[in-house]
């Protein structure tokens, strides 16, 4: 009855990991609470708005209200072999970003060369722009609204060459000019942004330079999709990083609620979602304003916006000065991220399984590495747990063989006893200890993988090397379930034929029927479950099955060796 109890201990804390994950999305650790508003050279505070210091709501991509200045804008790109944006020259702002190394779709015979998946997006269903811009009470200043001048439509990078970058200019009839630069390095998904301030007035210009991402929410999806697609389990909204409180994070339900204001050294701030994010990284010894606000909030396309407002920068006459920030575009890869600004790999968020999923992960990658093949990955990490937790399997599984040789014991015992539950019990608890059997053998292995299988699930589900992976035949995706459900169908064998070779005397009537049922349970569970993972509890548990077995052939062996003696 020690395999019964594990597995019904096991679906228990399945449903009791489901109703957490629902749980923190309501009331789950919030941001901590909002200092004083930053504010700007004139002393007065920022206004909800996409233009810190303004009063009503500037144009951005997906407006309908007439542009700040007038003008043809045009759009230009700029690439390297790993990433290409698309800049609009209304504000200069980076209004699509395509991840030319992460197709949209899995790569399969029929479609050989899908599109590259987009992450900054022009179009208004899925709206997500990076802006930036200058601000200033003393003079004329561009911001995201400015109609900038480009001298070319685009840029790549060339064989050889190292880095590549794209000029945006701006000028005042005053003689206040603006150079933006965006560059872009060989395999590398940060861009690198400098605004030039050239002061060719004959007054000190003060301003401050501003960076931040503008996104309308995630598409709604039926209920079925976001109870069965991995990716709306994921966490979309704001996330930032400060030296002191390290990482946090605001979902988009909450930026009424819980708006951003903190004054922050050596931060960051982002835009997350399933896989990849956009983060704006201000240089480390700059104190900066990040701040979170709704943009037209009443309106049926409300757009969310985070931004990084910078210190005063003054120019004297004649003078220049550059404002630099960095963005990063693309995906959640782990290991590297760190080099890029401190903080950044926590935006692979596990959540409260960090310290289980990071070392998981890490071992899954180690394994890859030798068999090139995430799927071979996951079937060699079963084995080395199976080989680490061996010693306890196998005397949850010995005790398991014992209690099964003691059914018709247990079987006169019930029959003895009739309804007397306590005298049932207590001559059980006589018979497990004169036979030397401990019903609680089999609670430390659950206790030990359950952990990593909930760490592995995390794993699976957010992790960007999985994403596409593909393993054999009709599984292109390990990070999506099962199309075909073969999988999910030989775990179900698998489940029946341990529940077969389980004790089930002593088990009341209820507890059997649930038993009968739960391998149907798990299996149409798990048909909605990354293949991956449904790879990794099938092995898992087609080895135990055979563990199992040669257990049980070994004590029938001994007891018939013992019984001639």
């Amino acid at each position: 009855m020690n395999q019964t109890r594990t597995l019904l201990f096991f679906a228990l804390m399945f449903v009791a990991y489901l109703l957490w994950t629902e749980w923190e999305k309501d009331y789950g650790p919030q941001p901590a609470a909002p200092t004083p508003a930053a504010q700007t050279d004139a002393g007065k505070p920022n206004t909800d708005s996409s233009i810190p210091g303004a009063a009503a709501p500037a144009k951005v991509p997906g407006d309908t209200t007439a542009p700040a200045e007038e003008g043809k804008a045009e759009l230009v790109t700029l690439s390297n072999d790993v990433l290409r944006l698309t800049i609009d020259t209304r504000g200069g702002s980076i209004v699509r970003s395509e991840l030319l190394a992460y197709p949209n779709e899995p790569v399969t015979k029929k479609n050989p060369s899908p599109p590259p998946a987009r992450l900054l997006d022009d179009e208004a269903a899925h709206l997500f722009a990076a802006q930036d811009g200058l601000v200033s009470n003393t003079g004329p200043a561009p911001d995201h609204r400015a109609l900038f001048h480009a001298e070319k439509t685009q840029a790549a990078l060339a064989d050889g060459e190292k880095s590549v970058s794209i000029d945006l200019t701006w000028t005042d009839p005053s003689g206040l000019k603006v150079v933006k630069r965006y560059s872009l390095k060989r395999t590398d998904y940060v861009v690198d942004l400098d605004q030039r301030v050239e002061n060719g007035t004959s007054t000190a210009w003060t301003g401050n330079a501003y960076h931040q991402l503008q996104r309308v929410p995630a598409e709604k999806v039926n209920w079925f999709k976001a109870y069965t697609d991995p990716a709306q389990h994921s966490f979309f909204g704001a996330a930032w990083y400060s030296p002191e409180n390290k990482f946090e994070s605001l979902p988009f339900l909450d930026f009424t609620k819980k708006p951003i204001n903190r004054q922050i050294t050596g931060g960051w701030i982002s835009m997350q979602q399933h896989y990849f994010f956009v983060a704006w990284i201000p240089p480390a010894d700059q104190s900066v304003n990040y701040s979170s606000t709704i943009v037209d909030p009443n309106s049926a396309t409300p757009r969310y916006l985070v931004r990084a407002f910078g210190p005063t920068l003054q120019v004297a006459p004649g003078q220049a000065v550059d404002s630099v920030a960095r963005l990063y575009i693309g995906p959640k890869l782990q290991g590297t991220l760190d080099v890029i600004a401190p903080g950044l790999e926590l935006t692979a968020n596990y959540g409260w399984l960090t310290i289980i999923a990071q070392p998981l992960h890490w071992l899954l990658s180690q394994l890859h590495a030798i068999s090139g093949n995430w799927g071979v990955a996951i079937i060699l990490l079963v084995l080395l747990i199976k080989a680490a937790l061996y010693k306890l399997t196998d005397a949850q599984f010995r005790s398991g063989a014992r209690m099964r040789k003691l059914q018709p014991r247990v079987a006169a015992l019930k029959e003895r006893y009739g309804d007397d539950r306590m005298k049932m019990q207590q001559a059980m608890m006589e018979l497990y200890k004169k036979e030397k059997v401990n019903p609680m053998a089999g609670c430390l292995p659950i206790l030990i993988t359950f952990p990593i299988f909930i760490g592995l699930l995390r794993v699976l589900s957010e992790s960007i090397e999985l994403r596409h992976a593909p393993f054999f035949g009709w599984i292109h995706d390990l990070s999506a379930p099962d199309p075909f459900y073969v999988l999910p169908v030989l775990y179900f064998l698998v489940t029946l034929l341990t529940q077969r070779m389980m004790p089930t005397a002593g088990m009341d009537p209820t507890q059997a029927k649930m038993m009968k049922v739960m391998p149907l349970i798990f299996g149409v569970f798990f048909a909605f479950f990354p293949s991956g993972l449904v790879l990794y509890w099938t092995v898992n548990g087609a080895t135990s099955l055979l563990q199992q077995w040669w257990i049980n052939r070994s004590v029938d062996r001994a007891d018939i060796k013992a019984k001639t003696a």
